[in-house]
């Protein structure tokens, strides 16, 4: 027997072999439960723990696989987000570059435009300034045209008329006097004209009517001038010609150039001038101072108005050689030879025919002024005047009024104008 104490209650109690084998074998499997148990808490700890360090081994490495993931994810956003930074900066620098061009073209634009508009404001004000300037000047220029044209008008209206009236005048003085009275009248207009001139410019002058009628002919007036010795300076014999308009039979200049010729030799004149209104419509003579010398030496036709201007051209040309002329006698009288002034008084002609020649032209130039001058007058006046007809056919009235007609039933008038003198001057 075997003897077992309880360990719990601590008593004693004996055992034989079967029970204690019994026991031993609860004991044994008890122990074996036990140790079983503890061995498969035991494995099953291990097992716990063998899968929590799986579990963490495997969290570990899911958690390194994780961050990985993590780091390579932030890498690859770091890079995107850098490649993505890269293209937006670049995207942002061309936007701020087009934006900074756009900004300067929009800068240039404005200043092009302002400058264009600054242009053509001052274009503007300048061409509103030359538009009143020259407006300005529009208005002046009427304003001195209108005057000049209105002072113009008036004394073309003036001369208008007053020729109208000389023209009136001379027709009917025309009418009323006899030929010899008309050649009697522009010899007075020559006299008179001389007379005004005669104390100022022609004090030592001789300038008289030719009375000489011995060798069957004599001129109208001789006009002679000496120097203080004595010696002729210049002479010239003058023949007057006019005639009335209604004159049936109308004489010519060249009817008298052989008269005059021979007047001028008689008379022993150097010059001989025919002062005439004679072939009024000829526009050879009414260029002014006409030399016919080439038919009869030292001659010339004029008309009235040129009267003075031949005096004055022939005496300055012969005033020029008035030192050549007094020479020339002092050598006649003391017997020299007079070889070297004629020559001198060769080259003196010679000089004189060529003033001569640019004076005619000067004059002619002048008289074409003139004649212009009184073919625009005309012209005007013939604008002006609105009753041509009228006046036609009161000159035509004027040109048929004749002395028998203004005496007829007039004895009176008739018997004065029979007591006139008859015949030409």
């Amino acid at each position: 027997m075997n003897e077992i104490i309880c360990p719990n209650c601590k008593k004693a109690f004996k055992v034989d072999e079967a029970g204690f084998a019994d026991i031993l074998k609860q004991v044994r499997d008890h122990q074996f439960e036990e140790e079983l148990l503890n061995r498969l808490a035991l494995a099953e700890k291990e097992k716990q723990s063998a899968v929590q360090l799986a579990e963490a081994n495997i969290k570990n490495a899911l958690q390194d696989q994780l961050a990985a993931k993590d780091r390579e994810l932030a890498t690859l956003k770091a890079q995107n987000d850098l490649a993505l930074a890269d293209q937006v900066n670049k995207k942002d620098t061309e936007i701020a570059q087009l934006k900074g061009k756009f900004e300067k073209v929009e800068i240039e634009k404005k200043l092009a435009v302002t400058e264009a508009l600054q242009k053509i404001e001052k274009e503007r004000d300048s061409l509103a300034n030359d538009l009143k300037t020259k407006e300005l000047e529009k208005q002046n220029l009427e304003s001195s045209l209108k005057q000049q044209f209105s002072t113009e008008l008036q004394s073309k209206d003036a001369i208008i008329q007053y020729k109208d009236e000389e023209i009136a005048r001379v027709r009917d003085m025309k009418a009323k006097l006899s030929t010899k009275m008309l050649g009697e009248s522009l010899e007075q207009h020559c006299e008179t004209e001389f007379n005004k001139l005669r104390a100022t410019a022609f004090p030592k002058a001789y300038f008289e009517k030719d009375n000489d009628a011995k060798s069957g002919s004599k001129g109208d007036f001789i006009y002679r001038e000496l120097d203080d010795a004595g010696n002729e300076i210049i002479s010239i014999m003058f023949e007057m010609k006019n005639e009335a308009d209604t004159t049936a039979t109308k004489k010519k200049n060249e009817d008298f150039l052989k008269e005059l010729d021979k007047d001028r030799s008689e008379k022993k004149c150097e010059y001989a001038v025919l002062v005439s209104l004679l072939d009024a419509d000829s526009d050879y003579y009414n260029t002014g101072i006409v030399d016919v010398s080439y038919k009869y030496p030292k001659m010339y036709v004029v008309r009235p108005q040129f009267f003075i201007a031949i005096i004055t051209l022939l005496r300055n040309a012969a005033m020029s050689s008035l030192q050549y002329k007094a020479e020339l006698a002092l050598v006649k009288s003391q017997n020299i030879d007079i070889t070297n002034f004629e020559d001198k008084m060769n080259k003196f002609k010679e000089g004189f025919a060529r003033n001569y020649d640019l004076a005619s032209r000067k004059f002619k130039d002048a008289i074409d002024g003139i004649d212009k001058t009184i073919r625009e007058l005309q012209k005007t006046k013939e604008a002006l005047m609105s009753s041509e007809n009228n006046l036609r056919l009161a000159n035509e009235k004027t040109e048929d009024l004749t002395i028998k007609k203004l005496t007829h039933n007039n004895p009176t008038m008739k018997a004065k104008f029979d007591d006139l003198p008859k015949g030409d001057s």
